[in-house]
Formats: C-alpha cells, sequence, structure tokens
C-alpha cells in the first residue's frame, strides 16, 4: 500500500503543462468528443508502455544493484531523476508560450489527436522521467507490474478532465475550460514540484 501511496501522485506530474493544455483545446476542438477519446487512448497506450519498459528493465538490474552495505544504487537513480526533473521543471517555470503546434489543434482530427497523445507522453523528458521513476521505483520495491495499474488510470483519469467537463457542462465548458487552461499554463509547475519533493521524501524515507 505504501507503494501504490506513494507513486499515485506522480500522474500529476505527468499530465501538468502542455499535456493538459491540449486535453483542453481538444475539449473544445470541432470535434471534441471523438478527439479526445482518441487522446485518451494514446495517453492509455504511452503510459503503459513507458512504465512497463522501465518496470522490466528496473527488474533486470535490481539483481545485481545491491552494494555491500546493502543500499541498492536504484535507490540513487531514482532520485537523481528526481532531483533533475525537479530542477527542469523549475527552470522552465516562466515558459507559458504555447508550442507552435499548438494552433492545430482546434481543427485536429482524431488521428492527429492520438499522435499528439503518444508523442506528448512518449517524448517529453518531464513524463519520460516520470514513468522511469515510477517503473524502477516499483521494480525495487519488489511489487508486481499490475501495482503500476492506479497510476497509468490515474494518469488518464487527470489528462481527461476536460473531457469530463465538457460532458458535464456542455456548452458552458467553452467558458471555462480557457480559464481553466490558462491557469493550469501558468501554475502546474508549483503542483508538480509539490508532488516531486513529496515522491522524493518517499524514496529517501524507504532508505532507513
Amino acid at each position: 500500500m505504501r507503494t501504490l501511496l506513494a507513486v499515485l501522485p506522480v500522474a500529476i506530474v505527468m499530465s501538468a503543462g502542455p499535456q493538459i493544455v491540449t486535453a483542453v483545446f481538444l475539449a473544445t476542438s470541432r470535434d471534441a468528443r471523438r478527439n479526445s477519446l482518441a487522446f485518451l487512448a494514446s495517453v492509455a497506450a504511452a503510459t503503459t508502455i513507458g512504465v512497463t519498459i522501465f518496470y522490466l528493465l528496473g527488474n533486470t538490474v535490481s539483481g545485481d544493484a545491491k552494494e555491500d552495505s546493502g543500499q541498492n544504487w536504484l535507490d540513487y537513480v531514482i532520485v537523481a531523476l528526481l532531483v533533475f526533473l525537479a530542477v527542469r521543471i523549475f527552470m522552465r517555470r516562466k515558459s507559458t508560450e504555447p508550442p507552435k503546434w499548438m494552433g492545430r489543434l482546434e481543427t485536429a482530427d482524431p488521428r492527429f489527436s492520438a499522435k499528439i497523445g503518444l508523442l506528448l507522453y512518449l517524448a517529453m523528458p518531464t513524463d519520460i522521467i516520470s514513468m522511469a521513476t515510477v517503473g524502477v521505483f516499483l521494480a525495487r520495491e519488489g511489487a508486481p507490474w499490475v501495482d503500476s495499474l492506479p497510476f497509468i488510470v490515474l494518469t488518464v483519469l487527470i489528462a481527461g478532465l476536460p473531457f469530463i467537463v465538457l460532458l458535464v457542462l456542455g456548452k458552458r465548458a467553452e467558458t471555462v475550460l480557457p480559464k481553466a487552461r490558462n491557469w493550469m499554463n501558468t501554475n502546474s509547475w508549483i503542483v508538480s514540484e509539490a508532488v516531486i519533493l513529496f515522491f522524493l521524501a518517499m524514496s529517501i524515507s524507504g532508505w532507513s
């Protein structure tokens, strides 16, 4: 249970920034429902693939990773990844200018939405590090792969929040979602840093 509670908050980092902004754009696009569903399907696929790869890598090396002191060097890898991620997010906290490709989201189709979802969650450094951290952490703790499923589900759920708002509010979502998008684009780094510090504390506490 401790392991599961430790990795769940990292799902917030997975969708903070361009990911959630993209989800908002798609939820207000011309074919919002189909685009959002295609995007969420690709988010689920990308997160599952990423976590599984790093989980398997973690299992492969964990058997030979013990030092004389009994300390697993994977612990240091996890902490190094978290520190790097925290520094990167902090350094890019003022980079709120949306990429040029976001201009295509309002006229996107399901294929483009799915492609963007895969690229965002498999190619963004923050997501790669987040999935690596979760996969390696679970492997180091000796947790089964199935323990990654709640993390994957929560990642998709967070990415799907704009779509949920669209379903609940209907036309009113066109007013609410842009405001939420602007706020998240400006302040999501604060939430991400808090989550990383929490996970960092959990990882270090496991050394004792």
